[in-house]
């Protein structure tokens, strides 16, 4: 289910030009936002912590190292001087001042509180660095985190006899830098954010027509040339709105003139083939001894090659009739086992002829079917007259009829198989297409399987078709039956002893 936010902006899918614009300009917004919010973060806390720094720096300067100093010279104890320095020290109410003795023990804070031994690692660092000096950040044994500061401090004859500590907290600290990380993080959120909704204008003006369109052409380049593009925006993109309708009106033109031409020439050829092929039938079978050998020969060709010419002029119709939506089936309660049988049995001596032998094997029991008997025959003839184009004698034709069930129905299978030269894996999903032929050196219209698939999705079945190249082709007719017979019926019906190599030259289990 989509979503309102989805629905009200018209979201297209994340690909294609979308999924560019996400990679191509989100991306680096976001990479450039991730870097801003980076170098942010750091300024930040890298300002924060020097100004902490800069105060704790004051109270452990070299001049108040040599006040110490001074004041030892003079005879003033270590522990006078660390009360004096306290209370003099500026920021003393920002910071912990620790004085401590040559033995690590802190001697006097300015908490007023006696502090115990601990691990100190800047008082350490100052005793063995060469400008006696050195930092800390991190917990102390309380558990609070801080920044601390620590300088030797030495007697007149050069030797550490203490230091000063200054310390301060960097818990307020840090929570003051993540309150200003997060206020920056939520700024860049909000103008990200702005700039996706800005942005949804280009998609819904855009891409969202991109792909209308793409959706019309492809609807027009499978034949549906009433299909327009609704012109939205006075630009580039209702231009190519305006190309494109206006291409799929001339399209739509040019196909209804092409379409009645052919209506037209091929009623226009239908009579006087059938005249020619009348009347050379009738002197091919009326001739008498007057004939020599060659007459009666070309008045053979003369029938044959009328007769190819009426089934192609019939093809014509029919394609006509199909492109027009004038293709009706005259249906009634047909046995489509006995109309394949008689079939066969029509092509069986043709194959014969031509060195080709028809195998096949049929169920004893009627297929009962709501079906156009004469479009059925035209079905099975083109089939078969395809598998007789493309074998070379001598070979075999396959064909084998069965009960099935589909989707929980009752259909009827029937298997074509030839083992001629086959079909190529290029050629192979565009067979079905109109005027497409996989092989030009064999004769044929290329309508033949564009109007058969046309019957069979009439009858409401199913036509697919495998091939490998170099061995044959199969075809497979699917038809829905009223009742297909009991398992009893099926077994008792006597194997067909062609079965075996039946499907083994569909290169099918029995």
């Amino acid at each position: 289910m989509k979503s309102k936010l989805t629905e009200k902006f018209h979201i297209p899918k994340i690909q294609g030009i979308t999924l560019r614009w996400i990679i191509n300009i989100l991306g680096v917004i976001a990479i450039f936002f991730i870097i801003v919010f980076l170098v942010s973060s750091f300024a930040i806390k890298n300002h924060y912590y020097s100004n902490v720094e800069s105060i704790l720096s004051s109270g452990t300067s070299t001049t108040a190292t040599d006040y110490f100093s001074s004041n030892l010279e003079e005879g003033v104890s270590l522990e006078q001087s660390a009360v004096d320095f306290i209370d003099s020290f500026s920021y003393k109410d920002k910071t912990t001042i620790w004085v401590i003795d040559s033995d690590g023990q802190v001697i006097l804070s300015s908490s007023g509180f006696a502090i115990e031994k601990q691990d100190m690692p800047d008082y350490d660092q100052a005793l063995v660095s060469e400008d006696n000096s050195g930092e800390f950040v991190g917990k102390i044994d309380s558990g609070e985190k801080v920044m601390a500061i620590c300088r030797a401090i030495k007697n007149p004859d050069g030797d550490i006899v203490g230091a000063v500590r200054v310390m301060s907290s960097l818990e307020q600290v840090d929570n003051q830098i993540h309150s200003m990380v997060f206020l920056i993080f939520l700024a860049l959120l909000i103008v990200f954010g702005i700039i996706i909704f800005s942005n949804l204008f280009f998609i819904r003006s855009i891409i969202i027509p991109v792909q209308e369109i793409n959706e019309t052409t492809k609807k027009i380049s499978q034949g549906d040339y009433s299909v327009r593009i609704e012109k939205k925006y006075n630009d580039e993109i209702g231009d190519l709105c305006d190309s494109i309708n206006s291409m799929a009106e001339e399209i739509s033109t040019t196909d209804k003139m092409k379409n009645d031409f052919i209506s037209t020439i091929s009623h226009e050829l239908r009579t006087p083939l059938t005249s020619i092929k009348g009347w050379g039938e009738t002197l091919t079978f009326g001739a008498n001894d007057s004939f020599d050998e060659v007459t009666r020969k070309g008045l053979e060709v003369i029938v044959k090659e009328a007769g190819r010419l009426e089934g192609f002029v019939e093809e014509l119709l029919d394609f006509s009739r199909l492109q027009s939506g004038r293709m009706n089936l005259k249906l009634a309660k047909t046995d489509v086992f006995a109309e394949l049988d008689e079939t066969v049995f029509t092509f069986r001596e043709r194959a014969l002829r031509e060195g080709i032998e028809v195998k096949y094997s049929i169920p004893d029991v009627p297929a009962i079917a709501d079906a156009d008997a004469n479009r059925l025959r035209q079905v099975f003839m083109n089939i078969l007259d395809n598998a007789l184009k493309y074998s070379r004698a001598p070979s075999k034709i396959f064909v084998k009829a069965q009960f099935v069930k589909l989707d929980g129905k009752d259909f009827i299978s029937i298997a074509i198989a030839d083992q001629g030269c086959g079909i190529s894996k290029e050629d192979l999903p565009h067979v079905k297409d109109k005027f497409y032929k996989a092989n030009v050196s064999v004769r044929g219209s290329g309508i033949g399987l564009a109007v058969t698939n046309e019957i069979i999705n009439l009858h409401k079945g199913r036509l697919e078709i495998d091939s490998e190249e170099g061995q044959g082709t199969l075809v497979t007719i699917y038809l829905p039956v009223k009742e297909a017979p009991s398992e009893n019926e099926l077994h008792n019906i006597a194997d067909n002893p062609d079965d075996a190599e039946i499907n083994k030259g569909m290169k099918m289990k029995g």
